[in-house]
């Protein structure tokens, strides 16, 4: 039997990043660069208004102040610039141009008077306030200089650096890719969320909750099947699935029942199939299959064992195969606020409800630890490790605690 820390080494040692690919700036979200990326303009572009109102030769106006009416100046204007015009002209000596806020400057002025301090005239505008050189004005590459690096490669694409990319003049960029993943559920009980069941029948959850975690790791979930309790057709699908995608996902038939036809159909085809010292999850697969050797995790079918197998194993594995780090959740340690057992000799991972009290974590193990327990694993937002050589801990005691989210149990700040 392997242990929990064994298992997922294994895991993690068989799969490595994609070839990196140019993708649209829309696609990149969520993906790591992988080249340093320089910007191909000045930015701003060009010296422009931060403000409304109306551009001027300092010396003009420096004079007038607010509170002393004889000091206010009154000047023609010439012309008017919106953002993304150009002034017709060249600003003289004693005029004013009225310009809108990112609106280039026109040659010959040298400040920004804002409309606030004037009385917003059209023709000729009455200036109430001086201002000296420079005022209310974005010299070009204040922020960017054209060539400089903006961003190094192993960045992190996020909202704001794709605002960064897009105003420095790239269209796309160099990144790892999601993982194409195949969702499969088994089970001749399974019938589709929303029908009607017949006895012995049960909705087909693990699909769509396999499906969600994909997408949260930042995946490509672009399948979700379910098959009956057919080896044949297991291995027809899988084979099929392996030259279009570039992980599998299965949940059931993996333990030692008559039925477990994907542990029957696949483990002559590349995957092997353990049992892990934890609970829930003792029983596993993994392995490679296809001429692409992609990976294959065959989860055991239990609502909350496929959960867990899944933050434990799959989570980290699609994280590494994107190149994004951290790959685990993150460990805190949680005082429990309540009681667990755990079986001799196998890690247990418990759900538990995570806050955050004036000494730090606090964890509260929620009422069902079954496998079977879809409306606990809910109310969970954490999972507590219970090492394979403690049987029983105490409320009170401290774990290793991994944060999911801050879901239905709330984590305060």
């Amino acid at each position: 039997m392997r242990s929990f820390e064994e298992h997922r080494a294994a895991v993690l040692e068989a799969v490595s990043p994609g070839d990196p690919v140019r993708l649209p700036l829309v696609d990149c979200l969520g993906l790591v660069l992988c080249e340093d990326v320089s910007s191909h303009v000045d930015l701003p572009p060009f010296d422009n208004s931060a403000m409304d109102g109306y551009a001027v030769r300092a010396a003009d106006v420096l004079a007038a102040t607010d509170s002393n009416e004889s000091t206010w100046v009154t000047l023609p204007v010439v012309d008017e610039v919106a953002a993304g015009g150009v002034a017709a002209r060249e600003l003289g000596a004693g005029e004013a141009i009225r310009i809108m806020t990112g609106a280039m400057m026109p040659p010959g002025a040298d400040a920004i008077v804002k409309v606030e301090d004037t009385d917003g005239g059209t023709e000729k505008v009455l200036v109430r306030a001086g201002v000296p050189s420079g005022t209310s004005v974005r010299p070009a590459g204040q922020d960017v200089r054209a060539h400089e690096v903006v961003l190094a490669s192993g960045a992190v694409v996020d909202a704001r650096r794709i605002a960064l990319l897009a105003a420095t003049g790239h269209g796309e960029a160099l990144v790892r890719p999601r993982p194409r993943v195949a969702v499969v559920s088994t089970g001749a009980e399974l019938v589709p969320a929303g029908q009607p069941l017949l006895p012995g029948q049960i909705h087909d959850s693990n699909s769509h909750m396999l499906e969600a975690l994909v997408r949260e790791c930042g995946a490509n979930p672009t399948h979700r099947l379910s098959i009956d309790d057919d080896g044949d057709a297991v291995l027809a699908l899988v084979t099929r699935l392996a030259d279009e995608v570039d992980a599998i996902v299965t949940s059931g038939g993996v333990s030692m029942g008559a039925y477990d036809v994907v542990k029957e159909s696949l483990r002559d085809h590349g995957v092997d199939f353990v049992q892990v010292a934890m609970q829930p999850g003792k029983p596993q697969g993994f392995g490679r299959v296809g001429p692409r050797r992609i990976p294959v995790f065959a989860l055991p079918g239990n609502p909350v064992s496929s959960y867990v197998s899944f933050e434990v194993f799959v989570r980290p594995a699609l994280r590494r195969m994107m190149g994004l780090e951290p790959e685990f959740r993150p460990v805190h340690r949680a005082r429990l606020l309540g009681p667990l057992s755990s079986p001799p000799g196998r890690t247990q991972v418990a759900r538990a409800v995570a806050t955050r009290g004036e000494g730090g974590w606090l964890a509260d193990p929620v009422w069902g630890q079954a496998s079977h327990f879809v409306a606990d694993l809910a109310r969970a937002n954490c999972l507590v490790i219970v090492p394979a050589e403690t049987t029983r801990i105490e409320a009170g005691d401290d774990l290793e605690m991994w944060l999911l989210d801050d879901g239905p149990g709330k984590v305060t700040p």
